[in-house]
């Protein structure tokens, strides 16, 4: 007997997942031919990533998401150097400023 592959959408493994949880896992995963480990690994990726977390990965190149998430940190790293800056010249302002304040008190 040979087993078939079946490519299911992110969309038919979310409704299957929410019907084997109003079934139970034995009788859900029977329903729809589908063993418990595939299930429970299908759920785990549900929960922390959501529907994109059930996304078939197989035929996926993941450089072009590396390469989008690489840019977004070098983003981020410049906005952080630049909000940190911004703040070194503001505190040296404020020393400035209050360093004349006093000499023009005493």
């Amino acid at each position: 007997m040979k087993r078939e592959i079946h490519k299911r959408t992110p969309q038919e493994k979310e409704k299957i997942l929410l019907g084997i949880q109003s079934l139970g896992v034995t009788v859900g995963c029977r329903k729809y031919n589908i063993s418990k480990t595939l299930y429970y690994y299908w759920l785990d990726h549900y929960n922390a990533h959501g529907i994109e977390g059930l996304e078939d990965r197989r035929a996926k190149d993941m450089s072009a998401q590396l390469k989008r998430l690489e840019k977004e940190n070098r983003l981020l790293k410049e906005l952080l150097a630049e909000k940190e800056l911004e703040a070194k010249m503001k505190d040296e302002l404020l020393k400035k400023k209050f360093a004349q304040w006093e000499k023009k008190e005493k």
